[in-house]
Parts: structure tokens; sequence; C-alpha cells
């Protein structure tokens, strides 16, 4: 039996694993993806808002070429932090369910076909929310020619492409879609960019838009996504654009329902599970979230930068909390 499993191989998960080592125990993590799967899929050439030491985890440094780190040397130090602490990882394994029984939990993973089943008293959610994008809920959204995700520019070079969003996502994909020669529209359903645009980034998507090389429609909304155009809205008038490609950067939320099978909470005005925020720990004895899914709604609360020390707190709570039942 293992002291604690943690669903989830993100920076967060791992820190959870590399904290709880320093406390003596032995943990498991397991992911249905690879190391930091949610990084491996963002854009191919993204840059990260952060300096580097403010993505370490376990105290490892994390050494950069420029000021601050891009997803492939993310991709590498996350890597190097697994094998600094020898963690013990299971990546591509899904986690298909999860019960508590007589004071233990029981989780049944499915890998290649094969079933397999865990039991440990103490369980850490560390899920993330990549893999749970907000969706559009209009008639075409269904359409291969929408995608919720972005990773490079070059296969729309001279394709009308919309991007749908005005926060850092929307930005960055319809910058770099630009520089590989599409036809860039974006829709915003607010009338300006908001100040959690990058500072740096925000004056060059101005000036794109001002000069023309980017068009850009605020109070719009997407009604309607069709073969080879858009129909959007914008203050009550209602127009058609063509369109080859669209991508619908909306952002993302946390996926809840094992938590709430488990017995745990969820607020309802934060969306938030429930959770003491000193210990990391849900309403249910041994069942703790870390990470972005402790941010319910408000999702860019919670980033690499602040969910990494969840790792300490939950370590220490599940370190002293053994160490009294032994001693």
């Amino acid at each position: 039996m293992k002291d604690l499993i943690i669903i989830g191989a993100g920076p967060c998960g791992l820190s959870v694993a590399i904290e709880s080592k320093k406390q003596g125990l032995n943990p498991l993590v397991i992911d249905k993806g690879c190391i930091v799967n949610s990084i491996y899929y963002y854009p191919t050439n993204m840059q990260f808002f952060s300096t580097p030491e403010l993505l370490e985890i376990g105290g490892l440094p994390f050494v950069t070429t420029n000021e601050k780190p891009n997803r492939l040397e993310a991709l590498k130090y996350y890597r190097a932090a697994v094998k600094a602490y020898n963690l013990d990882v299971h990546t591509y394994e899904r986690v298909t369910g999860m019960e508590k029984e007589d004071g233990h939990f029981v989780i049944q993973t499915e890998k290649n076909g094969e079933i397999q089943r865990y039991t440990t008293r103490h369980v850490v959610m560390a899920t993330g929310y990549y893999d749970n994008p907000n969706k559009l809920n209009i008639p075409g959204e269904e359409r291969s020619k929408v995608k919720h995700y972005y990773t490079e520019g070059h296969p729309y070079a001279g394709l009308n492409v919309l991007v749908i969003g005005g926060k850092n996502s929307a930005v960055d994909c319809a910058m770099d879609l630009h520089q590989a020669g599409a036809n860039v529209t974006m829709a915003y359903r607010r009338g300006a960019f908001t100040n959690s645009v990058k500072a740096w980034v925000k004056p060059v998507i101005e000036s794109a838009i001002q000069k023309g090389w980017i068009k850009m429609y605020w109070n719009t909304v997407v009604k309607r996504i069709l073969e080879d155009k858009v129909e959007l809205e914008q203050e009550g008038h209602t127009f058609s654009i063509a369109n080859d490609a669209v991508f619908a950067m909306t952002g993302y939320r946390p996926k809840t329902d094992m938590l709430q099978k488990l017995g745990v909470n969820i607020d309802s005005e934060t969306g938030a599970p429930i959770h003491d925020s000193e210990t990391m720990e849900t309403q249910v004895p041994g069942l703790y979230i870390a990470g972005v899914i402790a941010a319910g709604k408000d999702a860019n609360s919670i980033f690499i930068e602040n969910g990494r020390y969840h790792g300490g707190k939950i370590a220490a709570h599940i370190g002293e909390k053994m160490r009294t039942a032994t001693s």
C-alpha cells in the first residue's frame, strides 16, 4: 500500500510527490498522459510569463538561457525533476474509478486494456483543467475545423482564421497565426483587452489591429459556425465572414466529478471544492486537492507559481498524521 497516490503528473502533482518524499513517504503519481501533459500541449514556441525560479519545484534549480523559459526548457526541467527525486510516475494510465472503503481509498486504473487496482490512505487530486475547455455551445462547434487548443500557425498560412477570445491565449494565438501568414480575425465579447493581457504583448496586438493586420470585432459573439463561414453578432447586428478555421480560446475549467462522487461539496459561488486552505484536505478525510483544481471558476488565480506550494502543505499534513499514528 502506498502512503499516498497523486492523480496528475503536472508541476503541482510532482511538487506534492517531491515534498512527500522529503517527509519520508512513498508516493505514487498516476497520469493519463505524459509527464506535465498540459505543458506538452502548449503552443510549440510558447514562452512562459514567469522567470524560471518561479516555476521551480523541490528546490531544484531551473537554469535557462533567457530571462523567461520556453516550453521545451520546461519539459526538460520537469523530466529532470522526476529523475532527480526518483519519483514513481505511471504515465498513460487512466484512473477510471475511485472509492473509499474502511478508511482507505481503492483506485482503479486502465492502461493498454489492463485493469489495475491500488489502495492508499491518502489521495491527492492534481488533475488541472487543461483537458476541459469552456465550450461555446453553439451550432457547428463540433466541426473538425474548430479547435480549443493551439500548437502552431504554419498549417494555416493563407487561410481565413477566426480566433475567439481576448485574453493571453487568444492574443498569442492570433499573433502567431498572423506571423505565419494567416488572414486573422478576432471576436471578443468585451469592448477592449483587459489588464490580464501580458504587458509586453498588449501594445503589439493593439498595433496589429490598428494597422489592419488583424481584424478585430469588439463586443461580438459567435452565433453559428458553418463549413466555409462563421456567423457573428455585434451589438444586435448579425453578419457572416468567410472562414476556414476557428480557434476558440475561451479558457478551461477543472473537472470535479470524481471529487463530488466521493462526497466533496463544491462551493456554489466560487465553484471550488470545499477544502482547508492550510492543509488542502477536503471534507473527505485523506482526500486532498492541489493546483488549479482548487481555484474553481477562477482558474486564472492559481498557476504553477503558487500551486507548487500546495505540495509542502499536503506533505507536511500527511507526514504528521502518519507519525502520530505510529507513535
